[in-house]
């Protein structure tokens, strides 16, 4: 017989069919037992009138009637007649899949991951992050964006700084790319508008809840702008479509962590970087360390205020310092400040992004002045001599935006194999 998914279950009463899926738990009440299947489409209740040798974690066969049950999950559930073992595992997991919350220790979590990914719950992550991954690109492609893909693997670095990963590369050294920003901002020379979602990679030395040194990046640049303003009003309207596809979409995953669905602003607050470490010092008696541009606990804080002010989730800080933003950025009319701005979203930074400095000799100037060397970068730099309009963009961490919106202690569970200082396996 034809396997029939087990979403099509419903429309199959009083029907046989063969279903097809992993056991997610056996439980035996008297002479009957209660098998729950699923299949990447969802998951059933199979009953047996006899015993069976069927056992968590098998992938099994499953021949039966389909009938109407209130009580089963679903509605419906399947009185099976004939079964078939596909595969059985060789010895006992060693975690307990059948139970509704797979409390483990993170790290645990983490060194089984090949096991605790196949937990319903922890799908339901990754079902909402592909429907993330789903709903950047429809969004950027509605407001005339061109998909790209460029390099991985460069010979010179896009942010500069020391956190790098230095690779060998035939007989030469490369860098693993800690952004695709170089090439974007190209790229906005040949399309104009475009967005690329890639990992990227920072060896940051962090043991944080909030990084990983491999993540994916939903990127975009957007030309002819009039200022940075352009960009923040353009970044607005793709999250708050995002969150429109990701909130309908992603009901269930969202209802599976008690997440209510995200409220994004028509027009988000915002404030000069300035303006919110004296909000911050003044009503929360706080001082953001002078050594940072703004820390964690000050992100938080900024948030707070958004919520209490505004009743906003978001809020963008702009005006970041010349000193704590990369080369390309541009310079703000205001001495020591830049047309650089972060959106923070529950109290962590979601997006980095700015106005781009789009002038040749404006941006070897800048170049200098942070010591970074134009050596191995002309491939760059010489697109600038040949009429670059004005331009400005951002990047978004995907496992992040996850991670806040589920409300998840650690990006690390947003991720599906992580990779920190001591993380390189599975």
């Amino acid at each position: 017989m034809e396997r029939t998914l087990i979403s099509e279950a419903n429309k199959n009463e009083g029907k046989e069919i063969t279903i097809q899926g992993r056991v997610l738990n056996v439980r035996k009440l008297g002479e009957i037992v209660f098998v729950q299947v699923q299949d990447y489409t969802g998951t059933i209740q199979c009953v047996f009138e006899k015993k069976t040798e069927i056992k968590t974690g098998d992938a099994v066969e499953i021949t039966g009637t389909v009938k109407k049950e209130e009580r089963a999950k679903g509605g419906y559930e399947i009185h099976a007649t004939a079964e078939k073992i596909i595969s059985t595992s060789t010895e006992d997991l060693p975690i307990d899949l059948s139970k509704s919350e797979l409390k483990l220790q993170l790290e645990t979590l983490l060194n089984l991951r090949p096991l605790s990914l196949r937990h319903p719950k922890v799908q339901a992550i990754f079902k909402l992050f592909d429907i993330a991954l789903k709903s950047y690109p429809a969004v950027m492609r509605e407001f005339g964006f061109t998909e790209i893909k460029t390099p991985k693997l460069l010979g010179a670095l896009t942010e500069g700084g020391a956190d790098f990963f230095k690779v060998e590369y035939f007989e030469k050294s490369a860098y693993l790319a800690q952004s695709p920003q170089l090439y974007k901002q190209i790229m906005v020379g040949v399309f104009e508008r475009v967005f690329e979602i890639g990992p990227v990679f920072r060896a940051e030395p962090h043991f944080t809840t909030r990084h990983i040194n491999e993540y994916i990046s939903l990127d975009a640049e957007m030309g002819f702008i009039n200022d940075y303003q352009d960009v923040i009003k353009t970044l607005n309207k793709v999250i708050k479509q995002m969150f429109e596809i990701i909130n309908k979409e992603g009901k269930p995953y969202l209802e599976a962590y008690k997440a209510e669905p995200v409220k994004v602003p028509d027009e988000m607050p915002q404030l000069k970087l300035s303006e919110i470490k004296k909000i911050i010092k003044e009503k929360y008696d706080y001082e953001i360390p002078a050594t940072t541009d703004i820390d964690p606990e000050g992100e938080r804080l900024a948030c707070r205020y958004a919520k209490e002010k505004f009743d906003s989730d978001f809020i963008f800080l702009t005006h970041y310092p010349w000193e704590h933003r990369p080369f390309y950025t541009m310079p703000a009319e205001t001495e020591g400040e830049t047309y650089g701005f972060d959106l923070l979203f529950r109290g962590v930074e979601l997006v980095t992004g700015s106005q781009r400095i789009n002038e040749y000799k404006m941006l070897i100037e800048n170049m200098k002045k942070k010591g970074v060397k134009p050596e191995g970068m002309e491939f760059y730099l010489d697109t600038f001599k040949y009429a670059m309009p004005p331009h400005g963009g951002w990047a978004i961490g995907c496992e992040r935006l996850v991670q806040l919106t589920l409300g998840l202690k650690s990006v690390k569970e947003a991720t599906l194999f992580p990779r920190d200082v001591k993380r390189l396996s599975p």
